[in-house]
């Protein structure tokens, strides 16, 4: 198969991959506090074992030990990432309704007593008047679970403290992290980090009652980012398609015999 061709099937499928997550970024545009996802490309070059040897030589009219180093440049997924910049905040009105302004995140607990980390506010009671997220994940106060009385008046300060009919019940577990490019995507709206990976306390953060961050997509950036990629992806195939029809023609008119 022609160099060409490889070129152009990694350049066509690292395309595939850019589609993928931007279709995903435009499916959560309207969910709570989504974080999109970005991808980086670059050109790779496939090099071979003696292409890092130093040729040695007696004298400058030597012979080469080795061929000349023959590269070939292949496109390549160079890193993938999810953009945790501020969403816009959308006043709801509803006590439950928390919004984060700056860096970090909500912990809370799964059902199986996994810990997660979230920046979706819109918290609800359950029967028990257990305070969860809307997937039913447990959001931890102190380290623990927060339980509200039926008609209790909650309010919540910009630190995080929780008030419930005015008397003290606790602060909201808010964590960050030294380096969120360790935190890992879990499903739209929960993240997890590596064992080990140390929580800290976040800075300059402030939690707004009554709002909901919104998702920091711009459809407008990602529909031309979705154009150029259906594009870029069109032209890779027709290159794959020039690369078969001039192996065709080799075959069948260069490589004919003549009588």
């Amino acid at each position: 198969m022609r160099n060409s061709t490889y070129s152009a099937l990694f350049g066509a499928l690292s395309n595939e991959m850019r589609m993928s997550s931007i279709a995903n970024n435009l499916a959560n545009v309207n969910t709570s506090a989504f974080k999109k996802d970005t991808l980086a490309f670059h050109d790779t070059f496939t090099r071979f074992a003696h292409d890092s040897l130093i040729d040695g030589k007696n004298h400058l009219r030597g012979k080469d030990l080795f061929p000349k180093a023959n590269v070939m440049a292949k496109p390549r997924l160079s890193a993938q990432q999810t953009d945790f910049s501020q969403g816009s905040l959308q006043e709801t009105g509803n006590q439950l309704d928390l919004a984060l302004s700056g860096e970090g995140f909500f912990k809370v607990q799964s059902g199986n007593g996994d810990v997660l980390y979230t920046r979706a506010g819109n918290f609800l009671p359950d029967s028990t008047g257990m305070l969860r997220t809307q997937d039913g994940n447990t959001v931890m106060v102190d380290g623990g679970p927060l339980t509200l009385p039926p008609g209790a008046r909650v309010e919540v300060d910009p630190s995080g403290n929780v008030s419930i009919n005015g008397n003290p019940a606790g602060s909201l577990d808010l964590v960050s992290f030294d380096d969120l490019a360790q935190v890992e995507r879990l499903g739209a709206n929960y993240y997890t980090v590596p064992e080990g990976t140390a929580e800290i306390p976040p800075e300059d953060i402030t939690v707004q009652q009554g709002f909901l961050e919104k998702g920091n997509v711009d459809v407008v950036t990602e529909m031309v980012a979705m154009i150029e990629t259906q594009r870029a992806f069109t032209m890779y195939s027709k290159m794959i398609q020039t690369a078969h029809d001039t192996d065709q023609k080799l075959i069948t008119q260069v490589g004919r015999p003549t009588l």
